[in-house]
């Protein structure tokens, strides 16, 4: 039995041994002659290489994807068959890979392991770090190709990109009308014209409502929109469409901080109201 003197650990064959002391010396001397990166196992340099040969051999017979390795194809056969080989012992979600459970697993136990050197703020995702650190260095790495504007992340861009697309995939089931992003349409839920319309339907109205009146006679309006992803919430960016305007309540010029609500007096609504 082959033991390592610094975990105990064992090994049937010495060069397995060989191998795991690396992990404690740091030793990697399997290096890549197209690029600086180097690896403590030739089978890791050997996957790294087809990063710059662009060879995928692996194919998946239900679909045209193809997949550099072999696990990645295993991996995205999953997608098909709906397997979900790896479930947490605290909720009952499962999930397509190991990755994708120990970041869910956060979520219990609070484990945050990814700090920022330069404040202390701590995440549990290694891609929330990578974004917040750019809010130090001021880097937009994300550009879009219609335009010069540049973003701090993909989510962002995203939503950004729906301006020229005029794509607005957030609608609203009552009046059937469509937002470009999840933000715009919670305002328009919030907006009087649409909680009249609740009101009409014999829907319920909630009982504690905050609406904003903006003018909107002669003005660039813009709204605060932003991106939802599975594990973060992306940067707000900004733009309202036009047609949204409508839903905004214009008021008299005479007495631009007042406003008449007709509310019965058994619900409760809160006003904020925005100079114009």
């Amino acid at each position: 039995m082959n033991t390592c003197n610094i975990c105990n650990k064992n090994f049937t064959k010495k060069t397995q041994l060989v191998v795991h002391m690396r992990v404690h010396t740091g030793e990697k001397p399997f290096s890549c002659d197209q690029c600086e990166k180097t690896f403590s196992q030739k089978s890791n340099l050997t996957r790294h290489e087809s990063i710059h040969t662009e060879e995928k051999p692996y194919s998946c017979v239900q679909c045209e994807k193809t997949f550099k390795e072999r696990c990645n194809l295993t991996q995205h056969k999953r997608i098909h068959t709906g397997e979900k080989p790896y479930s947490c012992d605290q909720c009952e979600k499962s999930f397509f890979n190991i990755r994708d459970l120990t970041r869910h697993e956060r979520i219990h136990t609070g484990e945050k392991p990814y700090s920022c050197d330069q404040c202390e703020k701590t995440f549990s995702l290694n891609g929330d770090l990578t974004k917040h650190k750019r809010i130090h260095t001021g880097q937009k790495p994300y550009s879009c190709d219609q335009c010069e504007k540049t973003f701090t992340t993909a989510g962002e861009l995203n939503v950004h990109k729906r301006i020229h697309s005029g794509e607005k995939p957030f609608s609203c089931k009552l009046c059937d009308k469509h937002y470009p992003s999840s933000s715009s349409l919670s305002r328009h839920k919030k907006s009087r014209g649409h909680l009249e319309m609740m009101k009409s339907c014999n829907n319920t109205v909630p009982t504690s409502v905050s609406i904003s009146f903006i003018e909107c006679e002669e003005v660039d309006v813009k709204e605060e929109i932003k991106e939802e992803e599975i594990f973060e919430e992306e940067p707000l960016s900004i733009q309202m469409r036009a047609d949204n305007i409508e839903e905004n309540i214009k008021h008299e010029r005479e007495d631009p901080l007042s406003c008449e609500q007709n509310y019965d007096e058994d619900r409760i609504v809160t006003i904020d109201i925005v100079h114009h």
